[in-house]
């Protein structure tokens, strides 16, 4: 049975209220009411809740963070950057996985209001059936700081960090440009979302830059999942005129592009090249070197927090605070024109 502050002092005959005071140090309490209450405190086997504690300061050293699929790995690096730095600052952290669901999200957000939190860490998910003008009130109205991860969202300024997705998906392109690719087919993310649309405009700027016609039918949209990418693939490979290359815009969707060439006997790059954007760790377990994009999200997990330490410590309303990183090439061969 937990013991509260009520049942301390009411062992003591004090209000809770002193009993608080004792606890936070804060405010006068005769001396020997104080060793009475922590004797008290120490017999009971008393922990105080760290939720509890800040309630009188409308606060917690507690910082909410929502990702869309806590099973993929470019979310756990995320959550493993926030978790370094939250560590080294005190905080506690309280994760939500909302399985890219658009009322896991909201439940979310409404679940870390109940904490008193410091701050909300979030990467929006744009799952099916996400709703952005009903998902914006309840992010304005949540009252504390939010830091945005990896994902933006359109015609918002919330504070974030952000990888530069026009800029990853040009220099993608111009690789196999470089490598003599002329049909260079990509496989988008779901196109209500920021992220897909940047990377759909990098790839379109890089062909229109070489003068290379930009060709409808190798824009293929899938939606950020392996399942989609596995059966886009399979059509890509019975098409009777197919792209040499394809661009791929998320480490899941990598997989299963990968997946479905590997099925069909179709060998990387010999029979289609392929730049992925996120790294897809598993690839090495199956001794699949891929070239990809990368844009740190365990760095960009870190800097997360540190924007909320900085907007926590300043009561100054300069606006939003937004880090912008430059994508950088990894180069392991699944590029090459053969």
């Amino acid at each position: 049975m937990s013991v509260t502050i009520n049942d301390i002092a009411a062992k003591v005959g004090v209000s809770s209220a002193t009993v608080s005071r004792v606890l936070n140090n804060s405010g006068y309490v005769k001396i020997e009411t104080r060793e009475r209450i922590l004797q008290v405190i120490k017999d009971l086997n008393y922990v105080p809740s760290e939720i509890a504690r800040g309630l009188s300061k409308n606060e917690t050293d507690t910082v909410g963070v929502i990702v869309p699929d806590i099973t993929n790995q470019y979310f756990g690096e995320i959550i493993k950057g926030i978790s370094e730095v939250a560590e080294q600052n005190g905080l506690n952290v309280i994760f939500f996985n909302t399985n890219n669901d658009f009322n896991k999200e909201l439940k979310a957000l409404k679940e870390v209001k109940k904490y008193r939190i410091k701050g909300v860490i979030m990467t929006p998910g744009f799952g099916e059936g996400h709703n952005y003008d009903e998902f914006i009130k309840p992010l304005e109205n949540i009252n504390v700081p939010i830091i945005l991860v990896s994902a933006d969202l359109k015609s918002m300024n919330f504070n974030g960090v952000f990888v530069d997705d026009v800029l990853g998906a040009y220099n993608a392109t111009k690789l196999l440009i470089n490598e003599g690719h002329r049909k260079i087919g990509i496989i988008t993310g779901i196109m209500k979302s920021k992220p897909a649309s940047d990377r759909l405009i990098g790839y379109r700027q890089a062909l229109k830059e070489s003068k290379i016609e930009i060709s409808e039918k190798y824009i293929f949209q899938g939606d950020f999942q392996l399942e989609k990418s596995y059966g886009i693939t399979k059509d890509i490979i019975n098409m009777e005129d197919p792209p040499t290359a394809l661009l791929t815009c998320s480490n899941m969707i990598s997989l299963g592009v990968i997946k479905a060439l590997l099925e069909s006997n179709k060998k990387i790059p010999d029979d289609m090249a392929v730049v992925g954007i996120n790294r897809a760790e598993f690839l090495d377990v199956m001794g699949v070197k891929l070239t990809y994009v990368e844009d740190s999200p365990q760095e960009m997990g870190k800097n997360a927090v540190r924007i909320l330490m900085k907007i926590s410590n300043s009561n100054k309303g300069n606006g939003p605070i937004r880090i912008k990183t430059l994508p950088k090439l990894i180069l392991n061969g699944s590029e090459k024109k053969v």
